[in-house]
């Protein structure tokens, strides 16, 4: 993996999108200072500078059909967790690709693709991830760090190293189906509030709040959930549902 880091940035996703046609597969671009640093749904991210990593992997998969790019977003998303889980964080993907301890955020993720009519061109597989900071002043209600988790600092470097790896060998997994299938049942295996109890959530189109039990999700993406008290089963694409704290 070829490394890329910046003093300052307004965002690695759209400095990776600009400089695309300069970049080869699986460079790691990363900013110490990101002044306009993005998350799921044009949510800005926190980071206080020189404490956490923020980074965005620049990927050109082998003949991956469009409809198969959401195994890229579980390839991502495991390896945040593999990569926790070697500092004695034990982590869970909240759908469709935030990372969780518990009920707190330590980890989004932004993937963004170029997709042609019938392969993904690149990826722009962003991730900002909370390593050493110990204080957050945003209104996000649930951030936490894993130097608040294990009471230590971690080397920035050899964080980032331990990431891009767990995630480049799952992206090799991304390019067999089998790999895919594999990749799929332990993203379904890794999943926040998947453990078939009933949890509220919100649907985005009307805002009624129901309690749901996650039965599935399909290796689109989309999450099938079952509405506890009329049974009703609903699939849903990502934005068209939120988990509610």
């Amino acid at each position: 993996m070829k490394y890329i880091v910046l003093e300052e940035v307004d965002s690695t996703n759209s400095y990776v999108s600009v400089h695309a046609g300069e970049l080869e597969d699986m460079t790691v671009v990363g900013a110490a200072i990101q002044t306009a640093g993005r998350g799921q749904r044009g949510n800005r991210w926190e980071s206080e500078p020189g404490k956490n990593l923020t980074f965005t992997i620049f990927h050109t998969p082998r003949e991956l059909h469009p409809r198969d790019q959401f195994s890229i977003s579980e390839a991502v998303a495991l390896g945040v967790v593999s990569m926790l889980g070697r500092y004695g964080i034990e982590a869970k993907v909240k759908w469709p690709n935030d990372i969780y301890v518990a009920d707190r955020k330590i980890s989004g993720i932004l993937i963004e693709h170029s997709v042609g009519s019938d392969r993904v061109i690149h990826s722009r597989l962003g991730v900002g991830l909370n390593v050493n900071q110990l204080e957050f002043k945003s209104d996000a209600p649930n951030p936490v760090s894993m130097v608040q988790l294990t009471g230590s600092e971690t080397e920035l470097s050899e964080a980032l190293a331990a990431v891009c790896e767990e995630v480049r060998l799952n992206l090799e997994r991304v390019s067999t189906e089998a790999g895919r299938r594999e990749l799929h049942g332990e993203f379904r295996d890794n999943l926040w509030r998947g453990d078939g109890g009933a949890w509220p959530f919100r649907r985005r189109e009307d805002g009624r709040r129901f309690d749901g039990r996650i039965i599935d999700v399909a290796p689109t993406g989309m999450i099938l959930i079952e509405d506890v008290a009329t049974g009703e089963r609903q699939s849903f694409a990502f934005k068209e549902v939120e988990f509610l704290l």
